[in-house]
């Protein structure tokens, strides 16, 4: 907030009377001056222009030598004096000079708290809202570019595989049935990965898109742990691995959406079996902290590259850049895990060492279920 009477125009009123006060004294002074001059230096020349400027003011009709002297003195006191407000004015038109560039490398200091210094103030945020704009629409360009990339990679490569071996069954160009039928399940194999890649990227849009509206209600995250682990029992024997759900309450309950909630443990689950086969052990830890619910999927696999952590829930990221079908997967798996986790007000991190990785959800706890009630 202002101080009273720190406005510029209470600035500018006391320029100008101290403008019209110091050409009224200078003045006065130099008045003063040529009478001393007069009496100490008169002469016959001096005489003759004394008689000149009498002259003009009679013929004129006021005197000449204080109406020229007085506007100028006052046009040069008001001029210093305003200095200060003159050169912030101009900082501030080459600051946003520089704004109409997009040159946003430095401030407009700002000098006062008048309303100069609350317009500098003002410029410098837009300034800052300005570039954080175009940096995030530069951003979001980037990313459109490389989602559409990725997508007609990820898309290509099985379509073109499937075009390719319905090509071999279509010309008849196998040696027998058992050929016939490698041909026919390979196709079928990366046609359901197609399926899943366009599932994938189709909720992922969906989630992006905006609010969406959950069906709430009351879910164990115990029970679900023990549903998942048996639903993915013949993945984990094909596997040879094998899962544990270990927790210290008989029920953990949470107010969630339980189909959202399902598909994000079933993403961190698969992740952990499809990357975790080294260590044949699929951990699934629930537990109470701060009045959240805690879930862990943890698996023993390679560590995860630290530069490589906080970019894992990013879109179409994967650990292995070239992408390969037999290394990953789409790269939205986490992705999808993080905004539905963020859906219901909870937090997703990771961590990776020689050890263990593991991914752990934090999610507010039901304060109090209807069965536990009296």
């Amino acid at each position: 907030m202002r101080k009273p009477f720190r406005g510029i125009r209470w600035k500018l009123v006391f320029i100008c009377c101290l403008s019209i006060l110091l050409t009224i004294l200078t003045a006065f002074f130099l008045q003063q001056l040529m009478r001393s001059l007069v009496s100490v230096f008169y002469d016959q020349r001096f005489y003759y222009y004394s008689y000149l400027v009498q002259r003009l003011n009679a013929n004129i009709g006021f005197p000449v030598v204080p109406s020229l002297a007085v506007p100028t003195l006052f046009i040069f006191y008001l001029w210093l004096l305003s200095r200060g407000i003159i050169s912030q004015l101009m900082q501030i038109i080459e600051g946003v000079k520089r704004l109409s560039k997009e040159n946003f490398e430095r401030e407009i200091p700002v000098w006062s708290e008048d309303e100069l210094g609350e317009l500098t103030g003002n410029i410098n945020r837009m300034a800052e809202q300005w570039k954080k704009s175009i940096e995030e629409e530069r951003h979001a360009v980037q990313t459109r570019n490389e989602l559409i990339t990725n997508v007609s990679h990820d898309l290509r490569t099985p379509l073109t595989s499937i075009i390719g071996y319905l090509r071999l069954i279509e010309e008849d160009r196998y040696k027998d049935e058992v050929e016939l039928r490698y041909y026919t399940n390979v196709a079928y194999t990366k046609s359901r990965k197609l399926e899943r890649m366009v599932n994938d990227l189709f909720e992922m849009t969906k989630l992006s898109m905006g609010p969406i509206a959950l069906n709430r209600s009351d879910i164990d995250l115990v029970e679900l742990a023990g549903q998942l682990s048996a639903d993915f029992a013949p993945q984990l024997r094909e596997a040879e691995m094998e899962i544990n759900v270990a927790c210290g309450e008989q029920k953990m309950m949470v107010w969630a959406d339980g189909s959202m909630l399902m598909r994000a443990l079933e993403n961190l689950i698969s992740n952990a079996i499809k990357y975790g086969k080294r260590g044949r052990t699929v951990d699934v830890v629930i537990r109470q902290e701060s009045g959240n619910a805690v879930l862990q999927v943890i698996n023993y696999r390679a560590p995860i590259p630290k530069e490589d952590l906080p970019y894992l829930f990013e879109r179409f990221y994967r650990v292995e850049k070239s992408r390969s079908e037999e290394t990953g997967g789409s790269g939205l798996g986490l992705a999808i895990v993080k905004s539905i986790i963020e859906l219901h007000d909870g937090l997703i991190k990771v961590r990776s060492d020689a050890r263990e990785t593991a991914f752990e959800i934090s999610l507010p706890m039901r304060s109090k279920h209807k069965s536990a009630r009296p």
